[in-house]
Order: C-alpha cells, then sequence, then structure tokens
C-alpha cells in the first residue's frame, strides 16, 4: 500500500503542477493504530470521549457503567492509520510540513520515520492574486514571502505591477490600493468580523479547569467512531457505549455527550466573572465507521448508500442536540484532502448522497461535491445558529500555486457555502516527531510565512475567514519526554498575531493530535499565559 501510494504521489504532483490532481503526503505511516480503535483498557480518549474501565474523559465526558471508548472512541485525537494508509492532514510531499492529521484514527500509533521539513516552502511563483490581478513579472515572494509588505510588495521590493491588484490581500500594504488604479485584492469579501467578534479567537482542547484559567474563546471537541445500525441504540447500553452518542452516563439519553459539552461552553468563567466559550465539534467520523482503509477506500465509501444513510442519521442527531445554540461545526479532516486525491474535480467522485438522504439531500448531485453541501445545508435546517467549515489539506503546500489551486478545489467541493475553511499545522509536536527520526519543525520565519500564505490564498479564493486548528502546544521550555515534547508554533503565532490576521484567521485553536503530545495541562503553563496576556493587550483585529 505505501509503495503504491508513493507511486502514485509522485505522478499526482507532476500532474499538479501542469494544473490536475494532487495527492496526499508520501510519508505513510506504517505502524500504529487501527482503524476503528479507540481508548482501550483504561486509556485517555482524545477530547472527551468516555474511557474503558470507567476513566474520566479529558473534556469531561466521565463513563458510565464501566462504557468505553474502545473500538470507536475519539482516541487521543489521532493516532496512526492503518498499516500503509497515506500521511493524514497536513503533510506535505518530501516532508514539508508536518503531517497534521497522521489519519486521525485512534491508537496513538507513530509515524513512519523519515521525510524532512521543507526549508522554507517558497511562494507560488508569480505571486497570483486569488481573486484577480497578478504581481509584476518575476514578483514572487522571497523564502517563504511576507505578509507585511507595504504596497503590494514581496521581500526584495517587488512591488505589484502598473494597475495591477495587489497579490493575495494583506499584500496591499496600508492605503489600501497600488499602482495606478489597482485595487486592494479581496480582504472585504472575506469580511472583518466573525461570530460577532472582530478580533482573532483563542481556544483549544482542554480540561475544565484549564477552560477557566485564561480568557479562551473557544473550545474543541472530537466526535468519533462506530456508528449504530438503523434502529439500534436509541438508548444506550454496553453494545452502544463505543458511540459517541454514549460517551455518557448511559441513563442519559444518546447524544447527552454533545449537550453537556455545549452546557460547559456557554457557562464557563474567567476570573470569576461569566465569559461563555464557543464550542466546535470536530467530526471525524467517515473513516472508522466505514470500517474501511484510510485514503481511496474511504472516499469509495461514500458511494455505499447504505453506510451514507447511517452517517447523515448520525450528522442530524449531532445537530439536533445543538439546536439553536452557537457552535462551529468542523467537517471530516482529511476527507477532502482524500477526495482531492482520488479525483481533483470532486463532481467526479461518486457518492450516494440522494438515495441516503432524499429528506436532506434532494435535488443534490450524487457526488462528493454533494455529500458536502447536503452537510453544510442540514447544519442550516436544525442547528440555524450554527457556523461550519470543511477541512482544507496543505499537503501539497511545497507546490507552487497550491494554496489558491485548493481554494478552487474547496470551492468546487461546496467550500464556499460554509462560513469558514479549517487547516492544521501539524498534528504532533516538533520534539517528538525529531524522536521519530522525522523532521517537522518550523525552521524560521519563512516556513511560519509560507503556511501562512497559503492559508491566506485558500481563504480569499473561497470567500471565507480561516480556522487553524490543533496546533501543538509544545514549547521550547519543555524537556522533550511524553506530554512534554518542544515545538515553536504556538509561541511564534502569538509573536505574530499581525501576519496571523494578514491570512483572514479568525482562530487559533490549540491541542495535542495524539496521546502523550504536549497539552494545554502539560505545557508548563505557556498557553494560560500567552492567551492571557494577548487579551490583556486588546487582542488583534481580524483586519489590522
Amino acid at each position: 500500500m505505501r509503495s503504491r501510494l508513493v507511486a502514485l504521489l509522485g505522478v499526482l504532483v507532476v500532474a499538479f503542477v501542469g494544473g490536475t490532481a494532487c495527492g496526499p503526503n508520501e510519508d505513510s505511516r506504517d505502524k500504529g493504530g487501527e482503524a476503528t480503535g479507540g481508548a482501550s483498557n483504561g486509556g485517555r480518549s482524545s477530547n472527551g470521549g468516555a474511557t474503558a474501565d470507567g476513566g474520566s474523559s479529558s473534556e469531561g465526558g466521565a463513563s458510565a457503567e464501566g462504557g468505553s471508548s474502545a473500538r470507536g472512541g475519539a482516541s487521543d485525537s489521532g493516532g496512526s492509520p492503518p498499516t500503509g494508509a497515506a500521511t493524514g492532514s497536513g503533510g506535505t510531499p518530501d516532508g514539508g510540513m508536518a503531517g497534521s492529521g497522521g489519519g486521525r484514527s485512534p491508537g496513538g500509533g507513530t509515524a513512519a520515520s523519515g521525510g524532512t521539513a521543507a526549508s522554507g516552502g517558497t511562494a507560488a511563483s508569480g505571486g497570483t492574486a486569488a481573486s484577480g490581478g497578478t504581481t509584476a513579472s518575476g514578483g514572487t515572494a522571497a523564502s517563504g514571502g511576507t505578509l507585511n509588505g507595504s504596497g503590494g510588495g514581496s521581500p526584495s521590493g517587488a512591488a505589484a505591477g502598473s494597475g495591477g491588484a495587489a497579490g493575495s490581500v494583506g499584500m496591499a500594504g496600508s492605503g489600501g490600493t497600488t499602482g495606478d488604479g489597482g485595487t486592494a485584492g479581496v480582504s472585504g469579501c472575506v469580511g472583518c468580523t466573525f461570530m460577532g467578534d472582530n478580533t482573532v479567537r483563542i481556544g483549544a482542547s482542554m480540561e475544565d479547569e484549564t477552560a477557566s484559567a485564561a480568557p479562551f474563546d473557544a473550545r474543541y471537541l472530537y466526535l468519533a467512531g462506530v456508528l449504530p445500525a438503523a434502529g439500534d441504540c436509541e438508548s444506550c447500553s454496553s453494545s452502544c457505549g463505543d458511540w459517541w452518542g454514549c460517551w455518557q452516563d448511559w441513563a442519559q439519553p444518546p447524544g447527552q455527550y454533545v449537550t453537556s459539552f455545549l452546557e460547559r461552553a456557554e457557562s464557563a468563567t474567567w476570573r470569576g466573572d461569566p465569559r461563555p466559550q464557543i464550542p466546535l465539534i470536530t467530526y471525524y467520523t467517515e473513516l472508522q465507521a466505514s470500517g474501511l482503509d484510510e485514503g481511496e477506500p474511504q472516499v469509495a465509501g461514500l458511494n455505499d448508500a447504505a453506510f451514507l444513510a447511517r452517517y447523515l442519521n448520525d450528522w442530524r442527531l449531532v445537530l439536533q442536540r445543538i439546536g439553536n445554540r452557537r457552535a462551529m461545526l468542523h467537517i471530516e479532516p482529511d476527507l477532502w484532502g482524500y477526495v482531492r486525491f482520488v479525483d481533483s474535480d470532486p463532481h467526479r467522485v461518486p457518492a450516494q448522497v440522494t438515495t441516503a438522504n432524499p429528506t436532506d439531500c434532494a435535488g443534490l448531485e450524487d457526488s462528493a461535491a454533494g455529500f458536502a453541501r447536503c452537510m453544510i445545508k442540514m447544519v442550516r435546517d436544525y442547528a440555524p445558529a450554527a457556523t461550519v467549515g470543511l477541512h482544507a489539506s496543505a499537503w501539497l503546500i511545497s507546490v507552487p500555486g497550491d494554496g489558491p489551486d485548493t481554494g478552487a478545489f474547496m470551492e468546487e467541493l461546496g467550500a464556499g457555502e460554509g462560513d469558514f475553511v479549517v487547516s492544521d499545522t501539524a498534528d504532533r509536536d516538533a520534539g517528538y516527531y525529531e524522536s521519530q527520526g522525522r523532521d517537522s519543525w518550523w525552521h524560521d520565519d519563512a516556513d511560519a510565512l509560507a503556511y501562512l500564505g497559503w492559508v491566506r490564498d485558500v481563504a480569499e479564493t473561497i470567500c471565507r475567514p480561516a480556522i487553524i486548528w490543533q496546533i501543538p502546544v509544545g514549547n521550547m521550555n519543555l524537556n522533550n519526554t511524553p506530554d512534554h515534547w518542544q515545538d515553536t508554533r504556538l509561541d511564534w503565532l502569538f509573536a505574530h498575531m499581525s501576519d496571523v490576521a494578514e491570512a483572514h484567521v479568525a482562530a487559533l485553536l490549540f491541542g495535542a493530535g495524539a496521546g502523550e503530545q504536549t497539552t494545554p495541562e502539560t505545557d508548563g503553563g505557556n498557553l494560560i499565559a500567552r492567551t492571557t496576556a494577548y487579551r490583556e493587550a486588546g487582542a488583534t483585529s481580524i483586519c489590522p
């Protein structure tokens, strides 16, 4: 499987440079968790799934009477995928940015060794703007580009051509116009507020005590695992304990786990005063529930009408549990990247949408694009106060022009019908990956700015703000032992919030992507201190 994926990726990258297909990171994760695995034997389930033998969850969802998330709980926010499966969301070809998802299947498996970080990740040649206008000939951004050029300039003074639009908003600098009559790009279509706030929000996957220790704006958890058969699990029992709908006291009705999470977020406090947090739910269910291998096989599962019916019924229950509450819904990290791997045109990837759910999906296309659009439509119908976004995988970030190309793919998929787009940087701390023989560091500003430039291009193409999710929590004061790994991403982002805002990022969400990674509870208080200082300093406007 690994060799076949590597060979396919080589073909697809060559084709992609010519403007067609793409594929995920060649670093498949060979050794690791089973697709249906969860937090077994009492292990802590990721972000809240109840653990086996009655262990409490990190988000507070304790198991009742020994109810476990084994074989289906969102264990550790993603271990490695089944043997030979391709890397998860975020990984780039040739080692590039660290793979962020690592096939978020539970089990806590480790990444295969090998693969080095892309050094610098240069901006797309020519610096094309997401919606019109390109920079002057040769005006590419040096060593990853800058987000702070004044007047559309890239480093080394490459300015926007006469009359041309400033390439990729944020490059327009102060003043708005460039050249002779040029326009200031597309920042207006992305917007300067998100869910009632005009500043970049900070959130995390965290325990209740941590959530009240700083002025956090948001909090997230996973829903993952198995799905019950139609008509089963109308009440919770041992046979339903692996399903997220029963990750609570089994005397409570199915889905109470979500309701309780929403209630905790709404009732959050800071320094004794109410400070409600926006809950974000990452719905990562299709892979494990399908029982198929990660990648092309799981995409083929969308064409199984019986499976898709159970899946969309489950999605409806999530939305019904949210009802009229405020929430953010993050749909299926990794899946859309694999859809793109199968075919760069999501309209050509079959999915039995209307047969599976004629009630909610009538009139939509029987394709991956129709499937994504139906999931968004269901949010509007059942959870009208919630916002929703699809996940964009940065797997080809090192390929010139991939930001706009990923944005165009996501737009065809239906991302523009949502409210935001989600991406991520890595699923494990860089120090941990280094211990496994893999280089995933942001080595310098160029690496970080290249990633933000990619996010900016995707956001501008879709005309929706971005959320960067599951950012590793490690910092350089830690000692590179389990739960205490080093990384630079968190501190770099807090130190460069103007660059974050220039990339149209509406929220930074921090959290461990696997077991034994650094968490907000094991980072020495760094995230709490950074978040507190950020808010007390007045925060950063989404449109600086």
